[in-house]
């Protein structure tokens, strides 16, 4: 029985007919049938598509687009015996970089894609005041400045820069009022504390090769926790200090939790963001860890 791709692709990017014309080519190549291809939507970033594909019995499923395409692919396959491969084509690429993935060669990535070797990863599902609805992501999640930075970055200007348009908006959101929040770990003894943010990480590593949580693994079964509480504007310096010494300076700014779960609860309403998606305001954010969940091809 021959084997079959299934390429979910945004069609935005600007480099998806190059995609899909190499998906096409090494399908051929390898004796494959033709793939399924699949075109992103607005209304549908990769959840529905990923359901077809599993539905067509695609061997495997390759994402094509920025991070929220993957996850909406990821959110469908997590759980079942069919690997995703990933092909980034978004601004942050944050998965393919922990995976350290060839971002500088569109054919490399691909037969990476289709014909690398199967690993299991772990991810994470948050929930949102706490509603029914899970969310699935794979890099990291925010609650409070991180979220508001990722709200408040202009697209125009990410395309035209890149990365560092969240630098224009992290800049522009550094004046603000910590909130009162408390946080339980692996549903032990609450915490409480005044801060700006908190951040979930399933991996360590951001844009410029920046590590958030040290020594963080995609499939370390560890939930990793981050507290930012900065004391006044210049306390942003420690905290920067604080993240690129990887917390040695031990900067009472950041701290540094490990578990399976977290819940954080805000007096007030918060920015929320899941792997670079903005998901509105929330007072409460849970986060549940699942071992080896996903079957990455790379």
């Amino acid at each position: 029985m021959t084997k079959r791709a299934a390429l979910i692709v945004n069609p935005t990017k600007s480099t998806d007919d190059v995609v899909v014309e190499t998906v096409r080519e090494l399908s051929e190549a390898e004796g494959w049938d033709a793939p399924l291809e699949i075109d992103t939507t607005a209304d549908d970033p990769g959840f529905g598509q990923a359901r077809e594909a599993l539905e067509a019995g695609a061997d495997v499923v390759l994402a094509a687009g920025g991070d929220g395409t993957i996850r909406a692919v990821a959110h469908e396959l997590a759980g079942t015996d069919t690997p995703v491969g990933l092909i980034p084509l978004g601004t942050g690429n944050l998965l393919a970089r922990n995976l350290e993935l060839p971002l500088d060669s569109i054919a490399d990535v691909v037969r990476q894609a289709m014909l690398g070797e199967d690993h299991r990863i772990d991810v994470v599902y948050a929930t949102l005041d706490r509603k029914d609805e899970r969310h699935l992501f794979l890099v990291m999640a925010g609650i409070g400045f991180d979220a508001a930075v990722m709200a408040d970055t202009n697209d125009t200007l990410k395309d035209r820069v890149g990365w560092l348009a969240y630098v224009d908006a992290g800049i522009r959101n550094l004046p603000g009022k910590p909130s009162k929040v408390r946080m339980t770990i692996n549903g032990g003894a609450p915490l409480r504390r005044r801060l700006r943010s908190v951040m979930g990480g399933n991996c360590g590593k951001i844009q410029g090769g920046l590590e958030i949580f040290p020594g963080a693994k995609l499939d370390d079964g560890v939930l990793d926790i981050m507290t930012v509480a900065p004391s006044g504007a210049f306390g942003w310096v420690g905290v920067a200090a604080s993240v690129l010494q990887r917390n040695k300076g031990k900067d009472p700014a950041v701290e540094y939790f490990q578990g399976q779960s977290a819940e954080i609860e805000s007096e007030d309403p918060l920015e929320i963001q899941l792997d670079g998606d903005h998901m509105g305001n929330a007072k409460h954010l849970k986060m549940d860890l699942d071992a080896g969940a996903l079957i990455v091809r790379h």
